[in-house]
């Protein structure tokens, strides 16, 4: 993955701003930037000179070998040590939701003496996650196809039928996503059985699935430390006339969210697309949630669609679509998708047909 690349944009961004220097103190945004995936490291990204990447003595070997662009200053003390190296900066840009208070008055701590100005910059890094580039995109691919192959072994073998737990099926769809070549599950795997369905987030639990429930199942794969995200239901043995409606109900209101995506669409607005379409048929109290959320090195990152999301949707954007109707004491249906934003229609991830499929 291009990360010099990525450290260009963000010298670029923190130059706009005015700052001479970036301290980046999360590690998820350090691996973003560097390929890092240790347990300790910090980045110094400066605008007009070299970068300094730190951690400590247990990862020298594994710096040299994913940061070797970078040079690398070795202290236990890794934040504090990067911020001596950028004391007499004119004016340093930290991760302000990152850093404690405690944290916060050991940076200060560590450029006394110093002219350095502290500025936060907030969720700069986050930003430029916002938008995945093909190297990303290929990742989110490959984790989605881990989890729709996933999915359709388990099916085929008979292994979603009655008499099991929601327990035992989620461990089985683990265990065949990590057999397909996932490095772990991208969450906790829901499986909703009955009226459990329609609880959200529902646990799995003891419970055992029966003829004539529906069976919810949110789930996905992490490769290459890209996470996919995919919601399906379905109906265990008939379905019945209540269930088909509220199935074809959500699917018509996740198919208006998906067509809804584009290039500068505002996110309130493709909350409403999909939204509009469940409260028209008055079912907009049973729609608990926003619509979706972006997709990457989290599970659940920029940017967020929902009624009160802010901005508009870019070019490369990685989106969930995943609308639902939640009966208590029934169950309930959600339909989900990762797709990627782009000019006309977005690109679809997440294969695994979305037929109401009855087992």
């Amino acid at each position: 993955m291009d990360h010099a690349g990525r450290r260009d944009r963000l010298k670029a961004r923190a130059a706009e701003a005015g700052l001479d220097a970036v301290l980046v103190t999360n590690l998820l945004n350090v691996r973003y930037l560097t390929g890092f995936t240790g347990s300790n490291g910090a980045l110094l990204v400066r605008t007009d000179g070299a970068d300094l990447f730190g951690t400590d003595g247990r990862y020298t070997t594994q710096a040299g070998t994913q940061v070797p662009d970078v040079e690398l200053l070795v202290d236990r003390g890794t934040v504090g040590a990067l911020a001596r190296a950028a004391a007499g900066t004119g004016r340093l840009g930290y991760e302000s939701h990152e850093v404690t208070v405690d944290g916060l008055r050991a940076l200060e701590q560590s450029l006394e003496g110093s002219s350095t100005e502290l500025v936060s910059v907030r969720r700069a890094v986050e930003a430029l996650r916002a938008v995945k580039d093909d190297d990303e995109v290929d990742a989110l691919r490959r984790a989605c196809t881990v989890a729709d192959q996933a999915l359709a072994e388990l099916a085929a073998e008979g292994a979603l039928r009655p008499g099991r737990t929601e327990l035992a099926v989620g461990r089985d769809l683990d265990a065949r996503m990590l057999a397909l070549g996932a490095e772990a599950p991208s969450f906790e795997t829901i499986v909703a059985a009955g009226a459990n369905s329609a609880i959200p987030h529902h646990r799995p639990d003891g419970t055992e699935l029966r003829g004539g429930d529906f069976l919810k199942l949110d789930f996905g794969a992490t490769v290459d430390g890209y996470h996919s995200d995919m919601t399906r239901t379905l109906v265990l043995g008939h379905a019945a006339d209540w269930q088909v409606e509220v199935y074809e109900l959500v699917a018509a209101s996740q198919a208006a969210g998906r067509a809804a995506l584009g290039v500068g669409v505002e996110v309130t607005a493709v909350d409403a697309a999909s939204r509009d379409v469940i409260v028209a048929a008055g079912h907009g109290e049973h729609f608990t949630h926003g619509l979706g959320h972006g997709v990457g090195l989290e599970i659940h990152e920029a940017p967020g669609i929902s009624a009160l999301g802010a901005g508009s949707l870019a070019a490369g954007m990685a989106v969930t679509v995943e609308p639902g109707v939640y009966l208590p004491g029934h169950g309930g249906v959600r339909i989900e998708d990762t797709l990627i934003v782009a000019d006309g229609a977005a690109d679809l991830l997440t294969l695994t047909s979305k037929e109401l499929l009855v087992l």
